[in-house]
């Protein structure tokens, strides 16, 4: 762990910077430890401070990682801050561009007299997370195992007239029984012609017979994320919906084949939108094949058209096409990759046979 602090002193050497000021949770979380919901970390290049008030202190000493001192503010953070930075003669910061709103901005402006530039390094931040270590990997591996798991369970609970956000409520309870410490997103059950929505958050509506349900959920365990989707049929489903279901397929496998360090996200994208386009559902694809995910559900590397980012092992992400057709039905299917210097390993077992309940 005292690894990512030299990491994020890389960035102080190169951006010639005297210090890093973290704020954001996923950040804090990963380069402290810490997982309590308020705090400002001060990464010098010496030294590293966790600042939080009297409600966090022992549960900061508790999670920190080694080489991060906790410190309790009296009056307010910005005020040890403006301290920390007197004492050690900080007054150029580098910060997250992406959390720090303008309002808190201003704020550190004001309180940080001495400070000449504040500057957004969000992104070399955020690189330094891209590429997971094998603990990392054993976490994510756990929360993958847990969604897969609650899918299995699930599949005998979902009959005509359930709810679909009764099949969310299900799996989410499921999930957590079996571990999770939360779910990584708002759980996704879109039944019928709203499983033409990519992102359909469950509703009111009953599943029905002939109906498509696609499945969007992940768990998160100790602190890491899963992702997974898989979309089932209530009952023999119109041969459209099986035509559609097989092209995701053989989209998502092809995809998952092609997965391999040295490409970058928009090659990999293509891989998919191409067999998808070629079947005549150009229209019916609208967002990328893939993201990152870590401590975060969304983070990089992106695999999608904009995809520039250039895939290595250690890597992260989703696979996941789908074909929505407006007023009828969609399918999406969805695994993690784990890249590997020898192509991609896939935590996510369950199966993505055609499944008729």
């Amino acid at each position: 762990m005292i690894q990512r602090l030299e990491k994020l002193r890389n960035i102080l050497e190169k951006e010639t910077l005297d210090g890093i000021l973290l704020s954001g949770r996923p950040n804090t979380f990963y380069f402290t430890g810490f997982t309590g919901s308020t705090s400002i970390c001060l990464v010098s290049r010496e030294k590293a401070y966790l600042i939080v008030d009297f409600r966090y202190t022992t549960q900061a000493k508790e999670q920190v990682f080694a080489g991060v001192e906790v410190i309790q503010h009296e009056k307010g953070a910005l005020d040890v801050l403006s301290s920390l930075c007197s004492e050690y003669g900080i007054f150029n910061f580098g910060l997250e561009g992406n959390v720090v709103s303008y309002s808190e901005y201003s704020k550190i402006k004001e309180k940080l007299t001495e400070v000449k530039e504040l500057r957004n390094i969000q992104n070399p931040i955020d690189n330094i997370r891209m590429i997971k270590d094998e603990n990392e990997l054993q976490l994510i591996t756990g929360a993958v195992n847990i969604a897969d798991k609650a899918f299995s369970e699930i599949l005998p609970f979902i009959k005509p007239g359930v709810k679909e956000f009764e099949v969310a409520l299900e799996l989410e309870y499921k999930m957590k029984k079996l571990g999770a410490s939360g779910v990584s997103f708002e759980t996704i059950v879109a039944s019928g012609p709203r499983s033409a929505l990519p992102h359909g958050t469950a509703g009111n509506r009953e599943i029905q017979a002939g109906d498509a349900i696609v499945m969007d959920f992940g768990a998160i365990y100790k602190g890491y994320c899963s992702d997974m989707t898989r979309t089932v049929f209530m009952g023999e489903p119109h041969e459209k919906l099986k035509e559609i279901y097989n092209i995701v397929l053989k989209a998502q496998l092809e995809a998952l084949n092609a997965s391999a360090a040295g490409i970058t996200g928009k090659e990999l994208d293509s891989v998919s939108r191409n067999i998808i386009n070629n079947e005549g559902y150009e229209k019916c694809f609208g967002h990328g094949l893939g993201h990152g995910v870590g401590v975060e559900i969304h983070e990089k590397p992106g695999i999608s058209p904009k995809g520039e980012e250039i895939l290595k092992p250690g890597m992260v992400f989703t696979v996941e096409p789908g074909i929505y057709v407006e007023g009828f039905g969609g399918v999406r299917i969805e695994d993690m990759v784990f890249l590997t210097s020898d192509g991609a390993e896939i935590p996510t077992k369950s199966t993505k046979s055609i499944i008729i309940l």
